[in-house]
């Protein structure tokens, strides 16, 4: 059972604003990429007033997300000071106060909501799902077993649907279908990490639950799904004209990072699929080979 009587840790003063920031998690803000996903893949990104409208959305998710950051620091600063990483976030070392803490979650959401009201009643309610949805994962769905692994991936799936809601596009149902699939593959993907790093009790409890066998079935699951959704995508455009058949091309460096990150959790790596990206060479290849066939496949045709 959980220690609310926990200290916090002795830690020097920190300026308030740079708590704030380290609260807000900026490290995290890369995932609100997700919001550009809907338009790139329409070939609309070059617009300016989609661009404009998608970057609005982006802001506003980000908004949301560190909400549910400060939230969720308030909700496990007992059990993130006896964790070797986690025991240094604001809360946790008494930095930022719980009542702090809140309030600027509040202020985030508030803002974050306000900011995508602007862009329609349906990215506005695709805001208001992803918020309750993260609430209920911090308030306790984190340490249900499979439910957390879901309540994750949509929410990446949820900002992929927004991205399109708030530049006007419709979305493909083989987009929505990567989008999870992805998310999914990577989310366990990290929890496999987690697993193998030995940190089940002081990271995450619910990890407790999860057999590595059963992991790695959901990752097989979940990669055959992201491949299988992304080649009936990509290649639809084949016999087309020869620009707009790179994008069928693009499968195999798709597959390629898939199948590396896939490696890479399966030798104990992969904690951070952000950073995995950037430090590994052949996933680092197969991202920018793929970026550069899609980019041209939509957008030089």
């Amino acid at each position: 059972m959980t220690d609310l009587r926990t200290p916090p840790i002795v830690a020097s003063p920190e300026p308030a604003g740079r708590a704030l920031l380290r609260l807000s998690r900026p490290r995290q803000w890369h995932k609100a990429v997700m919001l550009f996903a809907a338009p790139a893949a329409a070939g609309v990104l070059d617009d300016p007033i989609a661009l404009l409208r998608a970057l609005i959305a982006a802001v506003g998710f980000t908004c949301l997300a560190i909400a549910i950051y400060a939230f969720n620091d308030v909700r496990d600063a007992p059990d993130d000071r006896r964790h070797p990483q986690k025991r240094f976030r604001p809360v946790a070392t008494g930095s930022v106060s719980p009542t702090q803490a809140v309030a600027w979650g509040c202020a985030a959401a508030l803002a974050g909501l306000g900011t995508t009201a602007a862009l329609g009643w349906a990215t506005f309610g695709l805001a208001v799902t992803y918020l309750v949805a993260q609430v209920l994962y911090v308030l306790g769905l984190k340490h249900v077993a499979v439910v957390d692994l879901i309540v994750v991936a949509l929410g990446f799936v949820i900002r992929a649907a927004a991205g399109g809601t708030a530049t006007g596009l419709p979305v493909s149902h083989w987009f929505l279908l990567v989008s999870l699939f992805g998310a999914l593959f990577l989310v366990t993907g990290k929890r496999k990490a987690e697993h193998s790093a030995a940190r089940i009790a002081v990271s995450r409890p619910v990890l407790a639950a999860y057999p590595p066998a059963w992991l790695d079935q959901v990752m097989t699951v979940a990669l055959l799904g992201s491949a299988l959704s992304y080649g009936l995508w990509a290649f639809q455009y084949f016999g087309q004209d020869a620009i707009r058949e790179l994008l069928a091309i693009s499968f195999l460096p798709f597959l390629t990072g898939l199948l590396r990150y896939g490696l890479l959790v399966s030798t104990g790596h992969g904690e951070l699929p952000e950073h995995e990206l950037f430090q590994d060479r052949v996933l680092s290849i197969a991202g920018a080979t793929w970026a550069a066939l899609v980019g041209s496949g939509l957008y030089l045709s």
